[in-house]
């Protein structure tokens, strides 16, 4: 897959979820990572919402070259998509990663995110026709898409953790 986002290993992060434990509080803890979970989802969305609407496109057909309907009915880039996931720790390694479940996705489809992403090379796609190995295609993709994405995010994920440890650190003084 693509490269995982993560926000973690600060040492505010850290010291934060030290006194937290200290003060035992649970309902200041789940709130801290309803918080966290808050301010990646709108990255979450945006990932979501660019793999379905990234333009995948091809050479076309030659003439006289068969063609027809895909023998499969699973869409590549909802199926991508679906696999996208937030997970937000508390304990000894606090924060939140954005990632592609790897498990939520078909064997054959294993390494598609990271071969739309990165290539090789970047924006080309190269499989065989339906599954015939003996007939190969090339398509293309704007690359680096999760990369793009992530980086559009980061200034505001970083100011919403920011926000968050202030006020879960004015909470705990």
């Amino acid at each position: 897959m693509a490269r995982t986002v993560q926000v973690v290993g600060t040492g505010q992060l850290i010291e934060l979820s030290r006194r937290l434990r200290a003060a035992g509080g649970s309902r200041l803890k789940a709130n801290f990572a309803r918080r966290i979970r808050r301010a990646a989802e709108p990255m979450h969305q945006d990932l979501q919402q660019t793999i379905r609407s990234l333009p995948i496109s091809s050479g076309g057909r030659g003439a006289g070259k068969r063609g027809g309907p895909s023998p499969t009915k699973r869409p590549l880039r909802a199926t991508i998509a679906g696999a996208i996931r937030i997970s937000v720790r508390t304990g000894a390694n606090p924060g939140a990663r954005v990632w592609i479940d790897k498990g939520r996705l078909p064997s054959d489809l294993k390494n598609m995110p990271k071969v739309i992403n990165e290539g090789p090379p970047p924006g080309r796609i190269r499989h065989p026709v339906f599954g015939n190995k003996k007939r190969w295609v090339n398509q293309s993709v704007p690359p680096f898409w999760w990369d793009k994405t992530v980086a559009k995010h980061q200034p505001r994920m970083r100011a919403e953790v920011e926000r968050v440890l202030a006020d879960v650190r004015n909470s705990l003084s």
